[in-house]
């Protein structure tokens, strides 16, 4: 099997992809200040009425650009047929790593786990008081949020492979940076709102307005990060084809249009 260079590539690059998803979901529990990560003091951005707006993202972020360029990549070799094998691949395996969260989480703690083990003796006073409780707190995302999160990240998905097929028959092999970048930018723009929509304007009492002022914050991110990440792309295609070879490398492309 390892003797197919093509073949191995795919299992690469899939389960890079996977485990990105997977990871990003599960550090999406938390919410950072980009600003005083780098350094600043957060805006104070006003945006469709609602004030005082940052950027303050999920840690999930961090990853979901390089989940799309990844897709980028694997769309231009493997087509349509190797993306969406991995995007559902990758949805029914994070729906398998939350069913077995779940079971964890209600199992019943051991008791010198969940008292002792959380105590910082040197600061008693900021000690957990509950090891079970922060595991819970940590893991147990709400199933509103759980559901957005996977349903924007498969629609993103399959938009962005459509945009990038599209592009891609009207510059041919040319321009790269095009149809990555340009498919990128419409499947998060379209992931930024609808992981909003489903996990706080239905699942919690957020406003339309405020869904849509948050997740335009959002996207002006993600819409940098792929500005930033495009040169990426072309390093990740010369590193494919200078593996794959010339004439192999031209094959999966000419096949993946199909």
């Amino acid at each position: 099997m390892f003797n197919n260079k093509a073949l191995s590539l795919f299992i690469i690059l899939g389960g890079f992809f996977i485990a990105n998803a997977l990871v990003a979901e599960f550090i999406g529990v938390k919410i950072f200040s980009l600003e005083r990560t780098l350094g600043f003091e957060p805006l104070k951005l006003s945006l469709f009425g609602e004030n005082d707006l940052g950027f303050n993202l999920t840690a999930g972020v961090l990853l979901w650009p390089v989940v799309f360029v990844m897709t980028d990549i694997i769309n231009e070799y493997y087509g349509r047929r190797g993306i969406r094998f991995l995007s559902f691949l990758a949805v029914g395996l994070i729906i398998y790593a939350f069913v077995i969260v779940f079971l964890a989480i209600n199992l019943s703690p051991n008791e010198w786990w969940d008292s002792v083990s959380g105590v910082d003796k040197a600061q008693p006073n900021r000690s957990l008081t509950s090891m079970d409780l922060a595991f819970k707190r940590i893991f147990g995302q709400g199933l509103w949020i759980i559901a957005g999160s996977l349903v924007a990240f498969l629609v993103g998905q399959l938009l962005d492979v459509a945009v990038f097929h599209k592009i891609r028959r009207w510059t041919g092999e040319g321009r790269v940076w095009l149809r990555a970048t340009g498919s990128t930018l419409v499947s998060q723009f379209i992931d930024s709102f609808v992981v909003l929509f489903i996990a706080f304007y239905i699942g919690a009492d957020w406003s339309a307005v405020m869904v849509v002022s948050i997740g335009t914050v959002n996207y002006f991110y993600k819409f940098i990060m792929a500005i930033i990440l495009t040169p990426v792309i072309y390093l990740a295609h010369q590193l494919i084809d200078s593996y794959l070879g010339e004439e192999l490398s031209h094959q999966m492309k000419n096949k993946a249009t199909l």
